[in-house]
This record gives C-alpha cells, structure tokens and sequence, in this order.
C-alpha cells in the first residue's frame, strides 16, 4: 500500500492524540489502585459501555471474521454471535450484583463469597492463572492481528510492527490508568468504525454494487469446501442445507443450547467477569452498570458486525481465499481483508484506515495491560506478597506488572500463526466453567472447591483431548464435540466436588448475602439465618427482560442485513420484533426498578441494619 502526506499526517495526528490523552490523565491515575484500575466509580454508562464494545473490537477481529466467512459464509458467525444470551444474562441477572458487591477485580470477589485457604488459593491461581496465561493469548491474537495488518499494507516485519503499537499503547497506558484507557477507547471506537464502513462502501463498488455481489457469490466455492455456495447460501443468516459446517445439528446445538452457558470466554463470560465486569465496578452506580452492558451487547453483537462481513463477502468474490500471508507466502483467507484495503482504497482512506485498525489494536491491547496488572496486582501481589504498602508503591508496582505483560505477549505471539486457534483454545479451556460461575450467585452451596473442581477439570480435558486428538479440532463438528464432552465431564466434577465438601460457613454466607441481597430461592436457608427478607420477586422480570433483549439484538442484527441485501419484507418483520422487544424490556425495567430494587422496598443497606437490630 502506497500512502501519501495526507495518509501518514491521518496516522501521526491518531498516535498524537494517544498519546495527549495519557498525558491528560497522568496525575489522576497516581492518586490509588482504586484511581488507577477503576477510574474512582465515577465512569458513566456511555463511556463504559463503549470502552466494552471498544476493547472487543481488535485488528485481529475482522480478520477473523473474514476467515469465517470464507469458510462457512456469514452463518459462521454464529461462533460468536451464540455468545449474546451469555451477554444478556449479565446484564439483568449479574450487572447490579457486580457493581453492589464493590470489589476492585471479579478475581477478589472469590474471598467475598468464599472463605479461609480454599478461597485464598482460588484468588490466587485465577490471579495468575487469568493475568498470566489466558491475558497472554488473547493478547497473542491481538498483536498477530495488528502484524498481519502492518506487514500486508506497509510490508513491515512482524517485530517493527509490533514495536511500534505496543509501544504507544504501552505508554499511554502506564500514564494515565483507567481513564485514560476508557477515554482513548471511545474515540478510538468511532475512528475504527468510520474506516470498517468507509473500507465497505469502496470494496462494494469493487464488485459492481451490492446486486453484483449476491449473484456472484452464487458460484464462489467456500475455502476449504468443493461445493460452491448456491443462490443466497453465502448470505444466509441462519444456517440451512448450504452451510454444511454446521452439519449434523450437533454443530448447531452446541453453538446455541450449550455454549453461551457453559464456557467462559473474555466479554461474554457467563455470570460477568473480565473487563466487562471492571467497567462496571468503574460506573457511578447500579443502574448506569446495567445500561452500559446493554448498550455493549447491542453495539456488539448487532451493530458492528457487518461492515466487516460485507468486506469479507466482497474479498471472497474478488479473492476466492487465495490472498497469500506475506510470512509464509500461502493462501491466507484472512488476508482478504488486507487485500481489500491494499487494492481499492483511494488516498487519505488508506491512512484513515490504518489509523483505524491501529485504534481497534490498541484499544484491546490497553485494556488487556490494566486488567492483566489489576489481577497481578491486586489479587497477588498485594493479597499475598506485600500487604502493608502506600498507594503510590502499588500504583508503581502496577506499572511494572503492565511491562512484564507486554515482553510476555511478544514472546506468545511469536509462537502464534493462527487467531482462530487462539479464540478456540481460550474457548475450550473455559468449557464447563460458566454454570459454576452463574449458580455461585444463586446458590448458597456452591463453594470454594465447586471452582477449583471446575477449572482443573476443564484444563486438563481439554488439553487431554488436544493432545491425544480424540476430535479434530479444526473442523466445526469436531470443536463441537471437544467441547460437549469438556462440559459434561467438567460439570459432573465440580457438582461431585460441591456435595463432597463441606458448605462456606454460614457466618460467611450470611455477610455476602448482607452485601450483595442476591435474588432467589436457592437463599432461603441464608436468608432467614440473617433475619433478611428474600428477593424472590426479581427472577421473573429478569428472565422477561433477558428473552426480550435477545429478541431485540438478534432482531437489530438480522434487520440490519435484510436492510443491506434489500430484501424488505423481512425488514419490516424484524422492525416491529425490535421495536416491541425493546418497549416491553424498557417498560418492565421501570417497572421493576433499574437498580432490581421496588420503590416501595428497602435499599440493602437498610435492610442490613434492621436485620442488626
């Protein structure tokens, strides 16, 4: 790709602003680790919504999702987009616990639920093992998305790629701690989402207009398939006869019956967690928690996806899959994307563009660095190494935990050819752990063990099944089927590890319940134990609320596309769906209380001291 001054002034002026915005924010991120990770609990929902739509959003993302489509057609999204009931279960059902149960990480939420040396252990490890290892591959992907980019545009080794983003991230990053993080990401997301629209306009007149684009696609053969599409096959938004990777229904099922719940995966972690959870520790108050993770799983999962998709589709009809990876000089689908910017990208876009993937990367990147050190820091080091230390000794300690992050994630891309496999092998790792995590919330029996259980379980059967190759992971039948047989064994270890120890002691349970009053049934024994009135009155509005915020996601997202390929009818169906979905959900969240408590009933804090009295 060929840039000119208007091009590399776009770019400069991009990193300037970076890099201002750190500086802005320097002298309030130093004040504490509170100030640091969580911006003081001040963040509206607005910015902490977009920061989560932001921070998912990397140079990897349409990368990946270019791959898919060339493979399996837009239904291959489905890989991701089965995430949103797990998306939409933290929003009614965990985002206000989060937020009422005031701690700095989720990791340090297990001694808030848990107690004594199983507790302790737990914190630990997930410490470690969270900020550590699984931080490192999220952040491989990432850096090898961002150096597929460089290498295919501007022809720069893997290194100076990498040298040169991770370098600015690094910077603004360690000065200006989570504010300036959040802040850079809400502007780094709408120059990520102009270029993504802007690269679809230009790859659409490529192909002579969206009319050109669907009759071609007709005859365009998936990568790795022999068969081609066929009419409407490419486009199809459900999977039908013509998407055969998601035959049998096996495929299918797992995508949308068991993996929304049952597998932890970063921003769609069921039960919360991750950074989704620290931007809502980080907002003013429960209601503008929850609204901040509507408003992401909106923008996620209907609204960002198909200026991405139409590029891939337009890159298949140009390219067939055949674009070769720079490195390795092999046909690399991926890369269509690439090539679609190299090829048809007039002056001042191509800088627009790469300012815009420079964004993407460095807003995921940013927040993989403070929420892999807020882990470190904060569930670790200060937790078990030195726990009598001035603020300003842990807000140094966090920096130097953000460096020895990025020298580590160098090391794991460098290692990493693949992103999907990335994505699969974080997936994987994590089956069988959600319900545990949902149920810790709503059930008192679940204890300490019940996730140690879970998450040993799910480490060594999925590796077990990696490394013996009992399923061919590479193929969506066999992921499918890797990860049915992890949930079931995982589930069955930690439900067995759960009634085979001994429950949190009741004092324990009692002074959670105090702090966070979870809603249900399954509380009851607890509940009278404190002398506290049950929450029962909460689970029927939160379910309604959440198959309506389903409907209205999945409503946007498809109308979106009816609205794209011009097929009206349908339109209208999905409008009236969307529309009605998100009054009724509106209606029902004013009627119920957008903090989950009624008017008429008494905010926690009160009920806690009459229950004293």
């Amino acid at each position: 790709m060929k840039l000119v001054t208007i091009d590399w002034l776009i770019i400069a002026a991009y990193f300037v602003m970076s890099l201002l915005i750190g500086l802005y924010y320097a002298k309030r991120a130093g004040r504490s680790t509170e100030e640091y990770f969580l911006s003081d609990r001040s963040m509206p929902w607005w910015l902490a919504g977009t920061s989560m739509v932001a921070t998912t959003f990397a140079a990897d993302t349409p990368l990946a999702v270019t791959e898919m489509v060339a493979r399996n057609g837009v239904a291959g999204n489905w890989l991701w987009w089965s995430l949103l009931a797990s998306g939409m279960l933290t929003v009614f059902f965990f985002a206000r616990l989060w937020r009422r149960a005031r701690v700095m990480t989720d990791v340090e939420f297990v001694e808030l639920r848990y107690s004594g040396k199983p507790a302790a252990f737990l914190r630990g490890f997930r410490a470690l093992y969270l900020g550590l290892p699984i931080n490192l591959i999220i952040m491989g992907w990432v850096n090898l998305g961002m150096a597929k980019v460089l290498s295919g545009t501007l022809g720069l080794a893997k290194w100076q790629a990498l040298a040169l983003c991770l370098g600015i991230t690094f910077i603004y990053s360690i000065l200006s701690g989570f504010w300036g993080v959040v802040v850079t990401d809400a502007v780094q997301f709408v120059i990520a989402m102009v270029g993504s629209i802007a690269l679809a306009v230009f790859a659409v007149q490529a192909v002579g207009g969206l009319a050109s684009l669907k009759s071609r696609l007709a005859g365009v053969t998936p990568v790795g398939s022999t068969e081609p599409f066929g009419p409407d096959g490419a486009i199809s938004l459900l999977p039908d006869g013509s998407a055969m990777w998601m035959l049998p229904v096996l495929t299918l099922a797992v995508y949308l019956g068991v993996n929304w719940w049952a597998s932890w995966y970063p921003g769609a972690e069921p039960g919360g967690g991750g950074y989704i959870a620290q931007r809502i520790f980080s907002a003013k108050n429960e209601k503008h928690g929850l609204i901040a993770t509507l408003w992401f799983n909106i923008a996620h999962y209907a609204l960002r996806p198909w200026p991405w998709i139409i590029v891939a589709l337009c890159s298949l009809v140009l390219y067939n899959g055949t674009t070769p990876n720079p490195e390795t000089g092999k046909p690399d689908p991926a890369f269509g994307y690439v090539q679609v910017m190299n090829d048809y990208l007039p002056v001042g876009f191509r800088g627009l563009l790469l300012a815009s993937f420079g964004a993407a990367y460095m807003s995921t990147i940013a927040t993989q660095m403070n929420w892999g050190a807020s882990y470190i820091v904060n569930d670790f080091y200060r937790r078990f190494v030195k726990r009598e230390a001035s603020e300003k000794h842990y807000v140094f300690a966090s920096r130097v935990a953000t460096l020895i992050i990025v020298l580590l994630s160098i090391v794991v891309t460098y290692y990493m050819n693949r992103i999907t496999t990335g994505w699969e092998l974080v997936l994987a790792l994590g089956a069988g752990t959600g319900l545990v995590y949902i149920l810790r919330w709503y059930w008192w029996r679940v204890n300490a063990w019940s996730e140690v259980a879970a998450m040993a379980s799910a480490l060594v059967v999925s590796l077990s099944l990696r490394q013996f190759e009992i399923f061919d992971a590479a193929t969506p039948r066999g992921f499918a089927q890797q990860i049915l047989v992890t949930v079931g064994i995982t589930t069955v270890v930690w439900l067995v590890a759960t009634f085979a120890t001994a429950p949190e002691p009741m004092e324990k349970l009692v002074s959670f319940y105090r702090s966070v009053h979870p809603a249900g049934t399954w509380w009851r024994p607890v509940a009278r134990e404190a002398g506290l009135p049950e929450r029962t009155g909460e689970i029927g509005p939160n379910i309604l609320n959440w198959l309506l915020g389903i409907m209205l996601v999945y409503s946007t997202l498809f109308g979106i596309g009816e609205i794209i390929f011009g097929r009206w009818i349908r339109v209208v169906s999905f409008v009236v769906v969307a529309v009605t979905a998100g009054t009724l959900m509106i209606w029902n969240l004013n009627r119920t209380g957008w903090a989950g408590l009624s008017e008429a009933e008494p905010q926690p804090s009160t009920i806690v001291a009459e229950g004293a009295d």
